[in-house]
């Protein structure tokens, strides 16, 4: 059976890449483009867990991880985030808000699928 990942990812070359790491691994993409996607997607294709993008700018990441964290099913579901690793309020408040784990956008570009499957212990 296929596990779906929500991506909040709207960059379209960097939703690819993160396509390219995950579908082989037999992984379930759902893109997430709007603010108004996160409960509707959430509830309609239980996850096993979502791809942050905290510097997005289609959506506010924060809220995201407010909504997702608010209630039940998406309360258990891990988020793996990144954003740019200078950003340490950006950091402080993701981890605040119950993201499972962050990384910064290069080390998640170079090695995506090892971390999601890490945080799943899937590997």
């Amino acid at each position: 059976m296929e596990q779906t990942i929500l991506v909040a990812v709207s960059d379209i070359f960097f939703y690819t890449k993160v396509r390219d790491a995950l579908l082989p691994a037999g992984f379930r993409l759902e893109r997430v483009r709007a603010q108004e996607e996160i409960a509707t997607k959430t509830a309609g294709f239980h996850p096993c867990a979502v791809i942050l993008n905290m510097n997005e700018d289609r959506l506010d990441a924060f809220q995201a991880l407010s909504q997702l964290r608010e209630g039940a099913p998406a309360d258990h579901v891990p988020v793996l985030a990144f954003a740019n690793h200078e950003e340490t309020d950006t950091w402080r408040r993701a981890k605040e808000l119950g993201v499972t784990k962050i990384v910064s956008r290069n080390e998640f570009s170079a090695r995506t699928r090892d971390l999601l499957e890490e945080m799943l212990g899937t590997r």
